[in-house]
């Protein structure tokens, strides 16, 4: 049998039919009619009902998963447009409906006290966390701001720009700011740019649209603003905003002084009298962008065997998503921007989907997305949704974990030594650039979402001022403050996911950690790995976190710790 068969058949369903399919309501409702009448006397009878409740979730929202894949990976087909459509406007509000009556008839039996704490904490809390901010009137508003904040992906997608008599989207020619002629990628910023601004006006009143239904829903929950309504909403049990607020310090304070060092190295080696935003992706050497694959097979074939060396799990989870067709990377028009991975619950072999050209990042996007994919595979055996759908600031850990574990084996994108040399510098002062604009998108969102009452005016004046004291003063804007004052429309996680970036921040800081220990002690540190992506969500974010061997820690002196590690390991592969 093949690795694929194997792992397949693993995968049966006790409660909905395997031949049953997500079509239409009256369908699907028989299945939570049966849940809801139920009775139940015992906790073996509860704990059968939790369990024929989440093979229900996941047979639903698999269904649901293939639809939003198949929207993203064509725009124009308007069979899958219009699937997701009905999807989104009639099958999910009635299911939020009875999901919240599931949920109250959960938080209300007797036998709910006979549950084992350590098994059932985190989802019980989950649950009546639910319940408590469920509100009716927030149904329709949560459907139309589903659909709305889709026009954004629309908008980006249909984005191109002529470069060297042909077009190509937004996110292709950016990979066009790593040649070496500056004159080039100064005329493909500009081109980028503007074309970004001819939608200055769309962007900002559909944010404008979104920001008000969100604040109402907030109001309709009993929230003062939509940030408390959403840390909340995303259960955010673990920290707090002043958590958050302590990450956006101490990066201010600890982080960009070393990002403004690398950018002053930059221009040095370049030889510029002043360091420009098109200047900030070439090589400092000049040399030509690193390729490190030249297809979407090759990069298939180099990532599994990459994911290999670290871990045989590793390897095997691309290696059969790329046997199921579970690998979407290409970039073509009409296509949707970004990547991701789609957790699939029920066969639990994910769904990869990006952009790729040829680039560096284009490689470190798939170690990322990877990341995810065995992290959804390691948690898919638990029978409770909540289990397997690990909140953010886990599942960020396992993908960034996996770009900086995998960069010990990046010999086999790069036989070149000097190559090899290059592609860990530009990753190094990769993980620390990001965390700068990681905390100026949170703080920025903070500032929206706390000022509902706001005008366009003056969100541009604080975007400006957020963003400036994050900015490496190293780098010179002048004369580009036109596209500088909307540059945060670029951040699809401002219009679709409200909040959920600071994730990946905080991320970040344990992967550094995590990575640190690899350094020292490689077969510990992956044990630990493994052994907290294993968790799931059975255990909360900080104790998941101890089992990896880091902290989740924002203060200063972490920060800093763990920023002079990657300043000492770019030194020596700079000497």
């Amino acid at each position: 049998m093949t690795k694929t068969a194997t792992v397949l058949q693993e995968h049966e369903r006790a409660f909905v039919p395997k031949e049953f399919k997500v079509t239409t309501w009256s369908r699907l409702q028989p299945y939570y009619r049966d849940l809801l009448k139920r009775q139940i006397h015992t906790k073996q009878e509860l704990e059968q009902w939790l369990k024929d409740k989440s093979e229900l979730d996941a047979v639903v929202s698999e269904a649901f998963s293939w639809r939003y894949i198949k929207i993203t990976i064509d725009s124009t087909d308007d069979k899958a447009e219009s699937l997701y459509q009905y999807a989104v406007q009639e099958l999910a509000p009635k299911i939020t409906a009875l999901e919240n009556e599931l949920n109250e008839k959960l938080v209300n039996c007797p036998c709910i006290t006979q549950l084992d704490e350590g098994q059932y904490l985190i989802h019980l809390r989950s649950i009546r966390n639910a319940v408590n901010l469920f509100r009716e009137e927030n149904i329709p508003l949560a459907t139309e701001i589903q659909l709305k904040s889709k026009e954004y992906v629309k908008i980006f997608s249909e984005m191109t720009i002529g470069v060297d008599g042909k077009q190509m989207t937004l996110q292709k020619a950016s990979s066009l700011l790593e040649e070496p002629s500056r004159a080039y990628r100064e005329e493909v910023y500009h081109k980028i740019h503007a074309r970004l601004l001819e939608e200055t006006a769309p962007l900002d009143n559909l944010f404008d649209t979104l920001k008000d239904m969100r604040h109402q829903m907030a109001k309709n929950a009993g929230f003062e603003n939509f940030r408390d309504f959403k840390f909340r909403a995303l259960g955010r049990f673990d920290y707090e905003v002043r958590d958050c607020e302590d990450f956006h310090h101490s990066i201010q304070t600890e982080i960009v002084p070393l990002v403004d060092e690398l950018n002053q190295y930059r221009q040095e080696t370049l030889q510029l009298e002043r360091l420009r935003p098109w200047d900030l992706f070439v090589d400092p050497t000049g040399d030509q962008p690193l390729r490190p694959f030249q297809t979407i097979d090759d990069l298939v074939e180099k990532s599994t065997a990459c994911l290999y060396k670290v871990h045989p799990e590793f390897g095997q989870t691309l290696e059969i998503m790329s046997e199921l067709g579970h690998l979407d990377l290409d970039s073509r028009p009409g296509k949707r921007p970004g990547g991701y991975n789609m957790p699939l619950h029920l066969t639990g072999i994910p769904f990869i989907f990006m952009n790729a050209t040829t680039s560096l990042s284009d490689m470190r996007t798939l170690m990322h997305e990877a990341g995810h994919a065995v992290h959804s595979r390691l948690t898919n055996h638990y029978k409770l949704k909540t289990a397997k759908r690990v909140p953010s600031e886990v599942a960020e850990l396992a993908a960034m974990s996996m770009e900086l574990l995998t960069m010990e084996h990046w010999d086999v994108f790069f036989e070149d030594p000097e190559e090899l040399r290059r592609a860990k510098i530009n990753q190094l002062e990769y993980v620390l650039k990001v965390l700068p604009w990681i905390a100026t998108i949170d703080k920025f969102q903070h500032w929206v979402y706390t000022h509902p009452e706001h005008q366009q005016e003056d969100r541009q004046e604080a975007w400006m001022q957020i963003m400036k004291s994050f900015n490496s003063p190293t780098i010179d804007h002048s004369g580009l403050e036109h596209y500088l004052e909307h540059l945060w429309h670029k951040q699809l996680h401002i219009f679709e996911v409200p909040f959920y970036y600071i994730e990946y921040g905080m991320a970040q800081l344990g992967a550094i950690a995590i990575w640190k220990r690899y350094r020292e002690e490689p077969e510990a540190a992956i044990k630990d790995y493994l052994n907290a992506l294993k968790l799931g969500y059975t255990r909360n974010v900080r104790e998941i976190y101890q089992a990896a061997g880091i902290e989740f820690n924002f203060s200063r002196s972490y920060v800093s710790e763990l920023g002079a590690f990657i300043k000492s390991e770019l030194q020596a592969l700079i000497d």
